[in-house]
């Protein structure tokens, strides 16, 4: 009994919970404003667009498509693959379509009919999009996995970075970019200030620990994402850096960097790339991050409120689709917030291969709501995966153990579409019926 009170009491809640964060906070400067810094050095060849205020940037360049939970049935879930000169074919032809603005439907699917779009009937939006845009198309295609090769274009068009009228891109681009490294050419040099000083070192701290993956460890990508998170900090006072935002670079940079390259990127020396290629990278990387926290940004804020919300829902909704594991877990006083803390703040990164991470973000950014909403029903399906190694521990610190070392480093696709899958059905079963979920 003294053994096994001791092993509890290794992990009471006044102990520090695994996978908890610090908050740094100190960034307090306001957004840039171009007006007070015209001179800016080009991020790529072209002329320089006139400066306006950041808001007016936003005004002109916001394309983001707000679109509410859909009401599809749940049709065909399993993945299958077509073969790669069709899949390409179909991808360049819906973003040409989505530039153009056409509305006729396509024949075929990026990764075939398999998301649960496959029926046709697509998604609401709460801004009266015709039945058939290209945008809702290129969600439906997308749901499924995204062709490396067209992947970077259509996460910036799905996060709405870009804006879907083709002519209107470069220049947004151009505009998007010069303004980002405005931003570090006026914030950078106080990252060693009394002010920021906390906030910069935490992050420099922060990122070996990111990955074993070499590509993290490289000095440029440091630097790189040093600069990222440290201007999204001073640019967010409400939350400044909080220990997690750091992984969520790594899929948009990743992914942008495979603009560049035909090899894998795990043993790519990035410093290689043409001085352009990577300033590109990283203006890209920093404003889809920007757009991916906008919706989750009470994850991060004090006390993590949207992460302690989400934890809970997710607790209540294990509870009534698998009543053993939760009353398992009940049994040997696991608490969701000790395991799944980490599962909210990182999006599952921690968890899961960084290839797998970026096939889930596919389907994230075709889903409306996808990392604020949907994520909760990838975590309950997620841990239901593990349901038949959970029962079969017998203790606190077993169960501990497994659900912050779960064996996922063999995943690919075929397993991340079978979550999805199984993430689609209970949000199709509980999302707009919150209360059949809870107790």
């Amino acid at each position: 009994m003294s053994n096994e009170g001791n092993k509890k009491q290794f992990w009471k809640r006044n102990a520090k919970v695994p996978g908890s964060i610090q908050h740094v906070y100190g960034a307090q400067h306001p957004p840039f404003d171009p007006l007070l810094h015209a001179k800016l050095p080009p991020a790529t060849p072209g002329k320089p667009k006139k400066a306006t205020t950041f808001q007016e940037f936003e005004s002109i360049t916001s394309d983001a498509w707000d679109v509410g939970d859909d009401d599809d049935e749940l049709l065909a879930m399993a993945a299958k693959n077509l073969n790669i000169e069709v899949v390409m074919e179909t991808a360049n032809k819906e973003l040409g379509r989505l530039g153009e603005g056409d509305v006729t439907s396509p024949e075929v699917s990026f990764a075939s009919q398999s998301s649960p779009y496959a029926d046709g009937r697509l998604v609401k939006s709460k801004s009266e999009a015709p039945i058939g845009s290209p945008k809702d198309e290129l969600r439906k295609l997308s749901w499924s996995g995204i062709p490396r090769q067209v992947r970077p274009i259509t996460w910036k068009l799905l996060s709405g970075y870009l804006p879907a009228n083709a002519e209107r891109r470069e220049s947004v681009l151009q505009r998007k970019r010069q303004e980002y490294f405005g931003f570090i050419q006026q914030y950078y040099d106080s990252r060693n200030d009394e002010n920021h000083q906390d906030t910069y070192r935490q992050i420099h701290i922060d990122i070996p620990r990111m990955s074993p993956d070499s590509l993290v460890l490289q000095p440029k990508v440091t630097e790189i994402f040093e600069r990222i998170l440290f201007i999204w900090a001073i640019r967010h006072p409400a939350s400044g850096y909080v220990q997690g935002i750091n992984d969520l670079v790594t899929p948009f940079f990743v992914v942008y960097v495979f603009e560049y390259i035909e090899e894998e990127v795990e043993n790519f020396d990035v410093s290689s790339l043409q001085e352009e290629a990577l300033r590109n990278i990283e203006a890209d990387s920093f404003w889809c991050m920007s757009k991916l926290l906008d919706g989750i940004q009470d994850n991060y804020t004090f006390a993590q409120p949207g992460i302690q919300k989400k934890v809970k829902a997710l607790e209540e909704l294990v509870s009534r689709i698998d009543e053993s594991v939760h009353r398992h877990m009940q049994q040997y006083e696991v608490e969701y917030l000790q395991f799944a803390f980490r599962w909210m703040n990182n999006l599952l990164m921690r968890e899961l291969p960084l290839r797998c991470t970026i096939r889930l973000w596919d389907t994230y950014q075709a889903e409306p709501e996808g990392f604020s909403h949907f994520h909760l029903y990838v975590c309950a399906a997620f841990l239901v995966r593990w349901r038949k190694e959970i029962l079969e521990e017998g203790d606190f610190q077993g169960l501990m153990i497994l659900l912050q070392n779960l064996p996922t480093m063999h995943w690919g696709n075929e397993e991340v579409s079978v979550l999805l899958a199984e993430a689609y059905r209970l949000k199709f079963a509980f999302a707009d019926a919150p209360n059949h979920y809870k107790r």
